[in-house]
């Protein structure tokens, strides 16, 4: 039975047999890949996922700097960082490191471990929301962002104080690069075929 597909550059409508496992389909017109199929997609954004969930919580408790200002010694976390950023009065880049440091990396693991977890063709309208939902809010996930925000606190203090990155800032690099390998690693036509026991992995 032939697949039928638009490509999202050109538009052009294709037809394809039935994808064989480790395959791609490329678009006649402009080349670009209009579906592939990637053994053990579901297991590998499940591994991915579970290890960023994992490190989502040190990532936020443990110190991403310590500074050491006037005599002091104190030690910042990414949701104390926000805070602190708020309070100065930068509710703008303060805002914008809540949701990309914390919030938006959770709902994006979250909405994966759905993805993953739920098989039931009743669910695959839901299911292609939420991996639309994930697609839109992936841009905010950024780690330059929360880097910009270290480098205010840098340049800000840097006459008065000393900076160094604490242990919970490799935890938090580690979150968003295996977020974004999770999310990568998810073949969005795994939502359409749960019926075919051949697409599961």
């Amino acid at each position: 039975m032939n697949e039928f597909v638009a490509c999202r550059t050109c538009g052009l409508v294709q037809s394809f047999e039935r994808l064989p496992r480790g395959h791609r389909v490329e678009c006649a017109r402009c080349g670009d890949v209009l579906m592939r199929d990637r053994p053990f997609s579901r297991a590998r954004t499940a591994a991915f996922s579970l290890a960023a969930l994992f490190l989502y919580v040190p990532a936020n408790i443990y110190p991403v700097m310590t500074m050491h200002y006037l005599g002091r010694e104190t030690e910042n976390t990414v949701w104390g960082g926000a805070r602190a950023l708020w309070h100065d009065g930068m509710w703008g880049v303060a805002i914008i490191v809540f949701l990309a440091s914390i919030l938006v990396p959770l709902l994006k693991l979250l909405g994966l471990f759905f993805l993953v977890s739920v098989h039931s063709s009743r669910w695959q309208k839901f299911r292609g929301r939420v991996f639309k939902f994930i697609e839109k809010i992936g841009p905010w996930a950024m780690l330059d962002v929360f880097l910009l925000a270290v480098m205010v606190a840098v340049i800000r203090f840097g006459r008065f104080a000393t900076v160094i990155p604490g242990p919970g800032i490799v935890a938090f690099t580690s979150v968003v690069v295996l977020t974004l390998l999770a999310s990568g690693s998810f073949e969005p036509q795994l939502i359409w075929k749960e019926e075919d026991p051949e697409h599961h992995a």
